[in-house]
């Protein structure tokens, strides 16, 4: 077959072996090769030419914006100097000249970056036939009048055209090659296309294209070459590709489209180049490929597919690339080692096991790149004991075996506390403070490690569509860099699909992330490099921090710099941030092969000081704190008796003065809002006061939280509410707008919740029909509430223990999101003070056994707490009310014995019917269990619960005896026990 490239001109592609495919090529090329593309040159074509095509020609260059044709001799009009980018500069008009007459028949005027418009006056000559003007900065739509002519080969690539692409293209029925890759048009595809009947090469990637691909499409029967990638189509795949029984190649990256991938694939025998990738939603199962045995090159990367690697693979012997990373895929890896022109395996990201195959460790050298990165291998004795060139095994072995990181990495001495990388530059020094140099050129399935500085990278993946050897992973600035700091921008490190830098040897901590970018590659000049769209996700300990990230539209321009500083957890010494290209953006501007995610440098810096630091401060500190500490305790306690307890001073003056971030209401303003507490608009009612809905007069909905003033405990519950939440801030905390305190009026004035709690929403209609909470909303809700709890004990500038994490404390807004409420018992973790010798406080059937019963206090206290929340998430049933029979004492009781029994789906709310992820359930359910471990110091913490539950990392269950809670005579001492000096806080907030 014979396929555009990039910028228009005839590639051969992938060669058919039979030989009427030669004699075909050679009949094509004659007529499309663009290196000679005068079909028969004539000395004499400015007199044989006639003058309508000449004045034609006059009118094309007038909107084209093109100001150096020689009318004099168009048919002969070749460039004589040459230009910076001769590789794809082409400034020809092709002419197909009789005994005495000449007529154009081609026009290519490539990467010349002509301005102007599509010009209508090409529908002025009669015998054209061919027009390429890619590569250039065109705007506009495409001309009416072109719908009269008689083209069959049209590329518009690489320019600025937009708005919908026209209907009246489909008259173009003369068409056998189309090209409007990368540009601006937006829209659905007209019906109209399927008159094109006659189209073999069809380009339509990186544009804004909508909707679904028409059903007209089904009569382009003689399409050879499609790419349809990096658009914004809708619905799943059209399963009528079985009608292209001549399809070659076929793109679909990242092009909107959801899974599954259909089953009329398996009809496209011919195929020689499969490209899938980043498809929405839908699980797919592998493919049926087995009868396309010219497959060359296979990409199904993050198709969702899951299962095993089929073993028929080893018999497609044409194969050379295979890429099926970010998938689902487990099991073995099938043995391939026979397929001796497979030279290039991603498999990065997946869920694959067993030991790494021997063929792949011993009998492949560093000519073949092989990306393993990322799965749960078992380690093979073959393994080799250093990091290898072109064999990537970063994190590709199961926890329990470790990662691959400890065999060729050597060990960490201290602990580090900083890291600063200039990404594929020189060392260098900014102010005080030294980026380490990253010189190290990469490759697809590298994994570089700098032993002196304790970080590396690990890059998966090639530039696809580009000479081999080719592939650059630095790139340099083309223009002065104006901006601060200038040093770090002029180089970049790129990557094609997966960029992973490390740091180890970090002490655990809080840190601050600074990500330094700058778009050195595109220009923002009056030049087709500046058409290009880069796009691409960036992660940081697992976490999706930027989607879609675009440099140049963050920056507002091209060699700007924009610094993004996020904060980060490491709790496992190693920090890692992850850039990812999923298939968005254009590949093919300025030229092919330019695309994916680009860094500039990284800056880490901890939150805290190192103890060396802290030591020689640590005396001075202690005693500042006390004496401060002493000193405020006294004031406080004065003022505060005074206020409550008919001083003149009030509440209010001594509360003003610590600062808080919180608004002022007047009791006034309270009364008018809740209709003087009217017990219509009462949501709930607790130990310490009861909860109102409220209108201010601007027709904001408020919660409003009245505490009684008379007992000790509501005023200390109020203070340490409006202590602890006026200093917190999350998406899953409940906002406090502010308090009153008039007189002896205890008020907090929360957001509203619409949907009121969690129990409310979970439990309220146990006996009442079905729930209207479905799965993916509890799933939701579970992430949210072990998001919320990860802040509190892992991220916020202090570190906080709930205490009372419960159901009725989630509460529900609009769309459903939980927020957690209720801080009146929420005390400052404090490591070397876990023991709580007064009053042990929360709620009987969500508190930790260790907490309950010996006052021991920690983060993991609120673990054990959302475990049950966890579990009453799944079975839609109240752990306090949870007693079908004498045998079960506890919700959790039960979920212990289903677990020994095999049974976990029994555990799952019968209201939700099949309509709910079995496999979302089963992990929820498993997790809920560990963070049940009696020993706190064995359950996870919040943030690995959060990587659990996204399906991030493995869940490890844990079997435990269920006669721990089965003992119905020790759980009534306990539950004594537990009233003899507990509160039970259950009211709504």
């Amino acid at each position: 077959m014979v396929a555009m490239t990039s910028s228009g001109t005839v590639s051969t592609g992938l060669i058919d072996s039979k030989p009427i495919f030669f004699i075909k090529l050679a009949l094509l090329l004659l007529v499309f090769l663009q290196l000679q593309p005068k079909i028969i040159p004539t000395v004499q074509a400015a007199t044989l030419l006639p003058k309508n095509e000449v004045d034609a020609l006059r009118e094309i260059a007038e909107e084209l914006n093109k100001k150096d044709w020689n009318f004099s001799d168009p048919c002969n009009n070749v460039p004589t100097v040459e230009t910076p980018h001769t590789d794809q500069y082409n400034d020809t008009v092709t002419c197909n000249c009789s005994a005495n007459r000449c007529n154009i028949n081609g026009i290519f005027l490539m990467g010349q970056d002509l301005d102007g418009v599509l010009p209508p006056s090409l529908a002025k000559l009669p015998y054209l036939r061919q027009v390429n003007l890619g590569q250039n900065i065109l705007n506009g739509s495409i001309p009416p009048e072109w719908a009269s002519m008689k083209l069959e080969f049209l590329v518009l690539s690489v320019n600025n055209l937009s708005g919908p692409i026209p209907a009246y293209l489909g008259n173009m029925t003369s068409l056998t090659a189309l090209a409007l890759e990368s540009n601006l048009f937006s829209g659905s595809i007209p019906p109209e296309f399927g008159n094109l009947v006659n189209l073999e090469t069809l380009f339509l990637s990186a544009n804004n294209l909508t909707g679904e691909l028409p059903a007209t499409f089904t009569n382009l029967t003689k399409l050879q070459t499609l790419r349809i990638s990096s658009n914004n189509f809708t619905g799943k795949i059209p399963d009528f590709f079985h009608k292209f029984k001549l399809l070659q190649i076929l793109e679909m990256q990242s092009s909107g489209f959801e899974g599954p991938i259909p089953s009329s694939l398996s009809a496209l025998d011919k195929l020689t180049n499969l490209r899938i990738s980043d498809l929405n939603g839908g699980v797919s199962d592998f493919p049926d490929i087995k009868n396309m045995e010219s497959m060359e090159i296979l990409m199904l990367k993050s198709c969702n597919i899951r299962g095993r690697i089929p073993e028929y693979i080893s018999t497609l012997t044409n194969l050379r690339i295979l890429d099926l990373s970010f998938n689902r895929l487990e099991g073995n890896i099938p043995n391939f080692g026979d397929l001796f022109r497979l030279s290039t395996i991603y498999l990065t990201s997946n869920k694959l096991t067993g030991l790494t195959p021997e063929w792949m460790i011993k009998e492949r050298d560093d000519r073949y790149v092989i990306d393993l990165s990322y799965n749960n291998f078992s380690k093979n004795n073959l393994q080799p004991p250093t990091c290898r060139e072109s064999l990537n095994l970063y994190r590709s072995f199961s926890i329990q075996n470790k990662s691959v990181l400890s065999d060729c990495l050597s060990p960490c001495s201290k602990d580090k506390y900083s890291l600063h990388i200039n990404c594929g530059g020189k060392q260098i020094i900014i102010g005080n403070t030294k980026y380490e140099g990253d010189e190290d050129v990469g490759s697809a399935a590298k994994l570089f490690y700098n032993n002196t500085a304790n970080w590396g990278f690990s890059n998966t993946g090639h530039f696809w569509d580009i000479q081999s050897g080719q592939d650059k992973y630095i790139t340099k600035n083309v223009s002065i860099l104006r901006m601060n700091n200038s040093g770090l921008y002029t180089t970049a490190r790129l990557a094609p699909l997966s960029l992973t830098y490390f740091a180890r040897c970090l002490a655990n901590g809080n840190y601050t992330v600074k990500l330094h970018f700058a778009e050195i590659v595109f220009r923002d000049n009056i030049s087709y490099y500046s058409v290009g769209r880069r796009m691409f996700d960036v992660y940081i300990q697992g976490k999706l921090e930027l989607k879609d990230f675009n440099i140049e539209k963050e920056a507002g321009g091209v060699d700007k710099e924009v610094i993004l500083i996020r904060k980060a957890v490491v709790n496992d010494k190693t920090l890692e941030i992850r850039f990812q290209w999923t298939g968005k953006g254009t590949t093919n501007a300025p030229r092919r092969g330019t695309y994916g995610s680009l860094i500039s440098a990284i800056s880490v810096e901890s939150d805290f000081k190192p103890p060396a630091e802290s030591k020689r401060k640590l005396y001075v500190a202690v005693g500042v704190v006390l004496v401060l500490c002493i000193v405020t305790s006294i004031i406080l306690g004065i003022l505060w008796w005074r206020g409550c307890f008919g001083g003149k001073e009030s509440r209010e003056q001594v509360l003003g003065g610590l600062d808080l971030k919180t608004g002022v209401f007047t009791f006034k303003q309270i009364k008018a809002a809740t209709n003087n507490f009217d017990s219509g608009n009462k949501l709930g009612e607790g130990g310490f006061g009861s909860v109102y809905k409220g209108v201010l007069l601007d027709g904001t909905c408020i919660a409003v939280k009245q505490l009684s003033a008379r007992s000790k405990q509501g005023n200390r519950e109020f203070l340490n509410e409006l202590g602890m939440i006026s200093a917190l801030e999350h998406p899953n905390l409940v906002k406090l707008h502010g308090r009153c305190t008039e007189g002896k009026q205890l008020v907090l004035v929360y957001e509203y919740m619409d949907n009121n709690s969690l129990a409310h929403s979970l439990f309220g209609q146990e006996k009442g029909g079905p729930s209207k909470l479905d799965w993916p909303t509890r799933q939701k809700i579970c992430v949210g509430i072990a998001k919320g709890l990860t802040f509190l004990h892992e991220e916020s500038a202090f570190k906080v223990v709930h205490r009372d994490i419960k159901a009725s404390n989630i509460l529900l807004d609009r769309d459903l999101n939980p927020k957690i409420s209720d801080f009146g018992l929420a005390k400052l973790d404090e490591e070397e003070n876990s023991h709580i010798t007064t009053r042990v406080a929360g709620t009987i059937g969500y508190m930790a056994p260790e907490y309950a019963l010996w006052g021991y206090l920690t983060d993991k206290a609120d673990v054990y707490s959302f475990g049950v929340v966890a579990l009453e998430l799944v079975t839609g049933k109240s752990n306090m009310k949870f007693h079908p029979n004498e045998n079960y004492v506890c919700l959790l009781d039960w979920a212990l014995v289903s677990q020994q029994k095999g049974n976990l789906m029994e555990l799952v709310d019968p209201r939700l019917g099949s309509e709910f992820n079995k496999e979302e359930a089963i992990r929820m359910i498993k997790i809920a269990l560990l963070c049940h471990n009696p020993s706190p110091a064995l359950r996870p913490t919040m943030s690995s619960v959060v990587s659990m539950l996204e399906g991030r990392s493995t869940v490890h269950e844990l079997i435990m005896d269920p006669s721990i809670y089965g003992d119905k005579l020790r759980f009534e001492a306990l539950r004594n026990q537990f009233n003899s000096f507990t509160t039970d806080t259950s009211s709504v907030n």
